[in-house]
């Protein structure tokens, strides 16, 4: 098997340990650009009866890329330690390239919201990001919040999105369905009875 990473790193960012001694990051080196290519997830994919039983840190390391799959490292390199934060500025576009949504100064982490490929819960976590918009729980449902939907229109892997989107297609039938049985309450009510004499 190759010693080569699976993953791709931009040559400006470097993976080290974090100062604060909680694990491993992706920090950038040079300034990357908004819509820069930061890094390509890579690996081999897993189902999820196959995947759940693999050890805890190759679970913690991949991606998820389909509504059941899984891409996990092989072999693990530096650009599988991208960490989530509640406040990004990094996204995915596609399954596996992650790209800056804005300007990235030299020295910061580069980071994504685990929410833009999340839908299982098998890597659930308190969140210690530190930013004013933490969660404090990160979890497989977190994609269906629509302030984050919002926030990362244009961002979520393809497998996510359809979601959104049959998701919001659900929600304008039932409001659509309410409002046609509203109406024509309202039309019975305004309807006058007939008289008979």
């Amino acid at each position: 098997m190759s010693k080569q990473p699976s993953s791709f790193l931009s040559s400006k960012l470097e993976g080290r340990p974090k100062a604060d001694g909680s694990g491993n990051g992706i920090f950038a080196q040079k300034p990357i650009n908004e819509g820069e290519l930061v890094a390509v997830f890579g690996g081999v994919v897993y189902e999820w009866d196959t995947f759940i039983h693999l050890p805890d840190r190759e679970r913690s390391l991949c991606i998820q890329v389909e509504d059941r799959h899984f891409l996990v490292p092989r072999p693990i390199g530096e650009g599988d330690y991208v960490n989530h934060s509640c406040n990004p500025n990094a996204g995915l576009s596609g399954q596996i390239a992650l790209v800056a949504m804005r300007d990235i100064r030299p020295g910061e982490e580069v980071c994504f919201d685990y929410a833009m490929s999340d839908t299982m819960p098998y890597d659930e976590f308190d969140c210690g990001c530190g930013q004013p918009t933490c969660r404090g729980r990160i979890s497989g449902n977190d994609w269906q919040m629509p302030e984050l939907q919002k926030k990362y229109a244009g961002f979520f892997a393809p497998h996510v999105q359809r979601k959104i989107d049959h998701l919001r297609a659900e929600r304008r039938a039932f409001v659509r369905e309410a409002r046609e049985k509203t109406h024509g309450f309202a039309t019975k009510i305004a309807t006058p009875a007939p008289v008979y004499k």
